[in-house]
């Protein structure tokens, strides 16, 4: 039987529709074995990120997903620029919803089905309601998204394109969390957060796999932008399972990029502290990663650690350098993704170091 275990007591739980985190209130890690990863297998599934099902802990020959993908992943790596051979990005926009959180979406919502599942809530800065308003369309499920009232207009008009019910809060990100975890508690129904469930993590760990068979190994870094840090966990996740089945012989080290007006875990870091203290959000273009008091934070500051990696914050006149920049060599990245190349331009890379970039929502978002 599937199982949680807490990140703090280590309590165990069966995996339920209603379950989303410890009665001690610590966050749920999925209790799995490592995965045998079998590469000649992989060509067997869709060139998406279903070709690493076998990988994801769901009833040996499930086909659920097969009624929920929309293509997801696959997104092309290129060479940033000519003159710089050995940075790529990954055009991780290129998605069915214009952002990386499909990877995760895709897996959270395929076991939200299988559990049978008939609503599910959400809150969001925007990217990851989006996401999952789009896949519970896909499973004819009901959804409600916990947004705030000063989200991306563009955003909002996505979601309620997807027939999602949007719930508008005043406040900080932290209050629009609270604002949709009441609500879980009075419908009991099944929370779809991108932070506390760890199949969301499931998905994000694809992009690890995927630079994996892009890059024919392992790259020297990866620059990764980090409010809740899930596609960073995703990142540590999918390559800590190729080292340990020794397809690889190395760990890349995650450099993760904060906003400098909401930089929890860069403050943590610095300062040697093991779980991010709450910080104040002074304001931020970087929307997507204005997370103030991220719940993994100790997950995140001990992944950066344990690969030898390290934080950048940025302010706020390099995001909109950042962004021209990019759109100049062709990619045109919503804002909150070009923290991720100011970060790149701040990183004192060493020769012939290997970096890969996310580029993780289009810029027709902002």
């Amino acid at each position: 039987m599937e199982q949680y275990r807490c990140n703090s007591c280590g309590e165990k739980y069966s995996v339920t529709a209603t379950r989303w985190r410890c009665d001690c209130g610590g966050m749920l890690d999925l209790v799995k074995d490592i995965p045998k990863i079998d590469v000649a297998a992989w060509n067997h599934f869709p060139n998406s990120l279903w070709r690493y099902v076998e990988t994801m802990p769901f009833l040996k020959d499930s086909k659920t997903w097969e009624s929920v993908t929309m293509g997801e992943g696959q997104s092309p790596i290129i060479v940033l620029d000519p003159l710089d051979p050995t940075t790529y990005v990954k055009v991780d926009y290129v998605m069915p919803t214009l952002s990386f959180k499909d990877r995760g979406a895709a897996v959270l919502m395929t076991k939200a089905k299988e559990l049978g599942v008939s609503k599910v809530i959400a809150d969001s800065s925007g990217n990851a309601g989006t996401s999952i308003a789009a896949y519970a369309a896909r499973c004819n499920i009901s959804c409600d998204i916990y947004l705030s009232a000063n989200t991306s207009p563009k955003k909002i008009a996505q979601v309620k394109a997807h027939g999602a019910t949007i719930k508008e809060i005043e406040g900080t990100r932290e209050d629009i969390a609270a604002a949709a975890q009441k609500a879980i508690q009075e419908e009991t129904v099944f929370y779809a957060s991108h932070v506390y469930n760890p199949y969301f993590y499931e998905g994000t760990k694809t992009y690890a796999y995927e630079i994996f068979e892009q890059l024919k190994g392992v790259p020297d870094s990866l620059i990764i932008p980090v409010g809740n840090g899930t596609l960073l966990l995703g990142a540590y996740y999918g390559f800590k399972e190729l080292l340990e089945n020794r397809l690889i012989d190395k760990m890349p080290k995650l450099i993760a990029i904060q906003a400098a007006n909401c930089a929890p875990l860069v403050t943590a870091f610095e300062s040697g502290e093991i779980t991010p203290a709450p910080v104040v959000n002074q304001g931020t273009l970087a929307e997507g990663i204005a997370i103030a008091a991220p719940a993994r934070g100790k997950q995140i500051l001990e992944a950066v650690r344990k690969t030898n990696g390290t934080f950048i914050s940025i302010e706020e006149d390099e995001i909109h350098s950042a962004r021209a920049k990019l759109a100049y060599l062709g990619f045109y990245v919503e804002i909150t993704s070009a923290v991720n190349y100011a970060g790149y331009l701040k990183y004192k890379k060493a020769p012939e170091e290997t970096i890969v970039i996310p580029l993780c929502g289009a810029g027709i978002k902002s």
